[in-house]
């Protein structure tokens, strides 16, 4: 064996050693998740939920970082390209892993090849809402609202590229009705000028729309699952009232960069689903309109690997473009 093969079976070697005792410190100091939206948006209340009982089981604090903005690009390349030793993160969403891909003429990641999953945390529809002074009162009502009067209806988003956007697209494309598209850079934003009227409706996260719901603020006309959900069952979904085999569901699960070791992942995916099994977690999770469906890193490997086929079907078919 000559020296230059000697070398570098050494290095390769010494590198797996101190993966290896890397891997068994962890962790040893506090981890970063990158949250690709603004404060408030589902991806950060999911998380803010998730946070206080993943830090008792890790030992470690959890500092929960909000990047936003290019529909989730921006955290999602940061992310891509982190160190992988499982300090640095991601709440991934079904834009940044599903949607963006083909909505966006160019990412600086990819959603399978750069990131390792860990684990899918749960699903959320969006809800379909109003500003009070549009007087539609059902999904039926809205829609004949946007036939009579082409173009006059507005609706705000978190972005473009974000399940918000797809939703509103998807309705437009099934309905057969034309509403105008106005981002804002994260969910209170969009929120905040729907509710002060600036515009006219909007399929907002579960979790972020709830609290206007109960205050009298906003009004809800249907849910984008296929079932209701039991956050707010009274609330028919868009299919039953008035658009059937209308589904777009909202999916969330954490992610580290592509190349995370093995024991890092087993470890922050046995802990992850210790938080998701608590109670108390479950619960703050369901009143934001979140189901917990936790489960492998090979399961959530192959959900993103379905649904970036089926969104870009949804996205070919409305006619969105981010860039």
């Amino acid at each position: 064996m000559n020296k230059s093969l000697r070398s570098i079976i050494s290095t390769l070697t010494l590198g797996l050693i101190i993966t290896t005792i890397q891997a068994q410190n962890y962790p040893n100091r506090a981890i970063r998740i990158l949250i690709p939206f603004t404060v408030g948006s589902a991806a950060d209340v999911i998380a803010r939920a998730i946070e206080p009982a993943l830090r008792d089981r890790l030992g470690q604090a959890i500092v929960i970082d909000n990047r936003g903005g290019a529909g989730g690009n921006i955290a999602a390349e940061l992310a891509a390209k982190s160190v992988p030793d499982g300090y640095t993160l991601m709440m991934g969403t079904i834009g940044t892993h599903a949607i963006n891909l083909s909505l966006y003429s160019k990412l600086n990641y990819h959603p399978i090849t750069s990131f390792t999953p860990i684990t899918k945390v749960g699903d959320s529809p969006n809800i379909l809402v109003v500003n009070p002074s549009v007087p539609a009162k059902t999904v039926k009502e809205l829609i004949q609202i946007a036939k009579n009067k082409p173009g006059i209806l507005n609706y705000g988003t978190s972005g473009s590229g974000t399940s918000v956007h797809l939703s509103a697209e998807l309705f437009n494309n099934m309905a057969k009705v034309k509403t105008i598209h106005v981002p804002f850079k994260g969910a209170a934003e969009a929120l905040t000028a729907l509710i002060s009227g600036q515009t006219d409706l909007m399929f907002a996260s579960m979790s972020s729309a709830i609290p206007m719901i109960k205050a009298n603020r906003l009004r809800p006309l249907g849910v984008t699952s296929p079932t209701r959900t039991a956050a707010l069952p009274e609330i028919p979904t868009i299919s039953e009232a008035g658009l059937p085999g209308f589904n777009a569901v909202a999916w969330y699960g954490l992610v580290g960069p592509a190349g995370l070791p093995i024991a890092i992942v087993s470890a922050l995916n046995k802990a992850m689903l210790d938080c998701l099994a608590q109670p108390d977690v479950k619960a703050r999770l369901a009143n934001s309109g979140v189901e917990t469906v936790p489960g492998n890193s090979e399961e959530f490997r192959k959900l993103i690997e379905s649904e970036i086929p089926k969104w870009a079907a949804v996205v070919k078919a409305s006619g969105a473009k981010a860039d």
